[in-house]
């Protein structure tokens, strides 16, 4: 404990204040521009760059964009726009505009909507951050028939912008960028991974031309090929459908431009078929950027599109029209939705969700009239959909009825498991399954939870590994029977989302290395027997602190042991000798902490930290085959994981 004490300074002044200077944030905190250091993070890098390129192209200054990926693992992307200006920046005479942009926090051409007037990005950030976090760029511009060179490592530039002849046949801008291993480690950028961003990218705009050059193999990716759609998302629709029996011929497409209806620029595009031998799926866009979390512009989409099948059964005299939700037009609905919008809102600097509430009203009110009229025009693919939608519905309101008479009745009727502590609301909505380790913490948990909406389920140890475990070894384990007959659903092509008792899974471990390997086995359970429960949103993890820290009254937990070091760094407590002694207890576990302590650290949603488990929507394979890798029968393909990401893991000082 004293050790501990004396590592916080005794004294706190004005030379403790740093000041971060250029890109040094972005190289001291990279998780917040882009979210972490992990795979999807370095991929991010990419969709900046390609981003930059794509609103050339959108704004009609560009026809055509390369992307090459060469031997030493670092990536080209060139477009044959208008090229940064390499001229002086009139705030800062001594510097090139290109060195600006490149070298400066929220500086770019997109803030005044002057230069474009719907565009991917928002913030001027994303062309530094991926400068400041790669050890090497060089940037090449062709203008006014000059090519213009300025290089760059770690955000610092290496000289200034230089003339490097004349090029009478180019225009546009070239960016090389390789990665920095110090914030990255050994992962590097993966060919399949690339061509799919090219690709879908070449889809969500149909006047760009696509080319796409490796010289890296990755199984069956192509070494070249070059990608251009002029069918648009409709395109991109019907390879994703291929082979697939769909209720209509031809998918409802179309694209309307804002300014027809709104006297506003941009536009929507759209795409979407039902299919009933798949589950339904929705990917959408803002200005060519994914948004996996969906946002306003979905919600615009699918409130148009049920509007338009509740009028079509209300014509067609079905009167059970009216119950159909978003929620049965999703299941089997194949969706695919891009707009383009002036200075969209988005929650974070990823922008994996559109916020802009004037989206919905406009894409609502582009598709709603188009979606009428598609369903007048083919009144036999209108008719199928609708009894389908509606036997969707019929489903899910038997369901639910099934399901709160069973609640109020669970012991008779549903055979939970005898250390199921139920909750007592009978609808899913804002329930709670929290799936702990052992009677202990189950103890405390009990004491700690909201009778109402939080249900418990203690397990015994640790849980099979299902990786290459026979089906009937699954059906055997009293682990995982429990687990099932809690939820209410079976497994793999058993497990129907309707049938799901709770609204939120939360595995709750102890916050030590047995704990991890725990979720670990869980989340390997769902993800390869209940997929969809983790695509809908419904698993998370709780965060338990390891360490509580008490003055006084004065009370504060922390995570583990960089945030406890952290905390008492920062001084928690006062200065040494003001505030008292501090007292840091370590819980060994959850049985170990108070009824007070989990509640309000760890299941109180008003102070608890949650982490939502989800899956890439870039490379769902890929994260089957790393989950094979990891927590296979294969201890080799383990060791060389590890071997692989070593040093990145020393870097974290983990």
């Amino acid at each position: 404990m004293n050790d501990l004490l004396s590592s916080a300074p005794d004294s706190y002044d004005a030379s403790d204040i740093e000041v971060l200077e250029g890109l040094e944030p972005v190289r001291k905190r990279p998780g917040m521009y882009i979210g972490g250091t992990d795979e999807r993070a370095l991929h991010h890098l990419v969709a900046e760059v390609l981003d930059n390129a794509m609103d050339e192209a959108v704004a009609g200054h560009a026809s055509r964009i390369e992307v090459e990926f060469h031997a030493d693992h670092s990536l080209t992307i060139r477009d044959n726009g208008r090229g940064i200006p390499v001229d002086p920046h009139p705030k800062f005479p001594d510097k090139s505009a290109l060195e600006v942009i490149l070298c400066t926090l929220h500086a770019g051409g997109k803030f005044s909507g002057k230069a474009y007037a719907t565009s991917g990005g928002l913030h001027g950030v994303g062309a530094s951050v991926v400068n400041a976090l790669s050890d090497r760029m060089r940037v090449e511009v062709a203008r006014n028939r000059t090519l213009h060179v300025q290089e760059f490592s770690r955000g610092v530039p290496l000289g200034p912008v230089r003339q490097a002849g004349p090029a009478p046949n180019r225009r546009g801008t070239s960016v090389t960028f390789h990665p920095d291993p110090e914030i990255f480690g050994a992962l590097k950028l993966r060919p399949a991974r690339l061509l799919r961003m090219a690709k879908s990218k070449a889809y969500l705009f149909s006047g760009v031309e696509i080319r796409w050059k490796t010289a890296v193999p990755d199984g069956d990716t192509p070494m070249e090929a070059t990608f251009h759609f002029p069918g648009g998302l409709s395109d991109y629709l019907n390879e994703q459908l291929s082979g697939a029996v769909t209720y209509a011929d031809r998918p409802f497409a179309g694209r309307v431009e804002f300014a027809e209806k709104f006297n506003q620029p941009g536009a929507v595009e759209w795409a979407i078929n039902w299919t009933p031998v798949r589950d339904g799926f929705v990917q959408s866009y803002c200005n060519t950027v994914p948004t996996p979390e969906g946002g306003t512009h979905e919600a615009g989409f699918w409130a148009a599109v049920l509007k338009g099948i509740r009028a079509y059964g209300e014509l067609a005299n079905n009167r059970k029209a009216a119950q159909i939700t978003r929620e049965d037009m999703a299941a089997g609905g194949c969706a695919l939705v891009s707009c383009f919008i002036r200075e969209p809102e988005f929650v974070g600097q990823t922008k994996d969700r559109l916020a802009t509430q004037e989206a919905a009203r406009m894409v609502e009110g582009a598709v709603r009239d188009h979606f009428d009229n598609w369903l007048a025009a083919d009144t036999k693919a209108a008719g199928a959909i609708l009894d389908f939608l509606v036997l969707r519905a019929e489903e899910r309101l038997k369901r639910r009825a099934e399901k709160e008479t069973s609640r109020k009745s669970a012991t008779r009727k549903l055979r939970l498991p005898g250390k199921l502590v139920d909750c007592t609301a009978t609808a899913r909505n804002g329930t709670e399954l929290f799936i702990v380790e052992g009677d202990s913490a189950g103890g405390s948990a009990k004491m700690a939870r909201d009778r109402r909406t939080q249900a418990l389920l203690p397990l015994r140890g640790k849980i099979l590994n299902v990786i290459g475990a026979a089906s009937g070894k699954l059906g055997q384990n009293a682990e995982i029977n429990d687990l099932c007959q809690a939820l209410g659903v079976g497994l793999g092509s058993k497990f129907r989302l309707d049938d799901l008792r709770y609204d939120k899974i939360i595995i709750m471990t102890d916050a030590d290395v047995d704990g991890a390997h725990i979720a670990a086995l869980l989340m390997t359970f769902f993800f390869t027997q209940m997929r969809p429960l983790i695509d809908a949103g419904h698993l998370y993890l709780a965060c338990p602190p390891l360490f509580r820290l008490t003055q006084g009254a004065k009370r504060v937990y922390a995570l583990d042991e960089a945030e406890k070091a952290r905390l008492l760094a920062e001084g928690f407590g006062g200065p040494k000798g003001k505030g008292g002694k501090v007292d840091v207890s370590r819980f060994k576990g959850l049985g170990e902490m108070d009824a007070k302590d989990l509640k309000e650290t760890t299941m109180d949603p008003a102070s608890r930290r949650l982490i939502r488990v989800s899956v890439d929507d870039d490379l769902p394979g890929e994260t089957g085959d790393l989950v094979e890798r990891l927590m296979g029968k294969k201890p080799e393909l383990r060791f060389q994981y590890i071997s692989e990401n070593a040093r990145f893991v020393e870097e974290l000082d983990v």
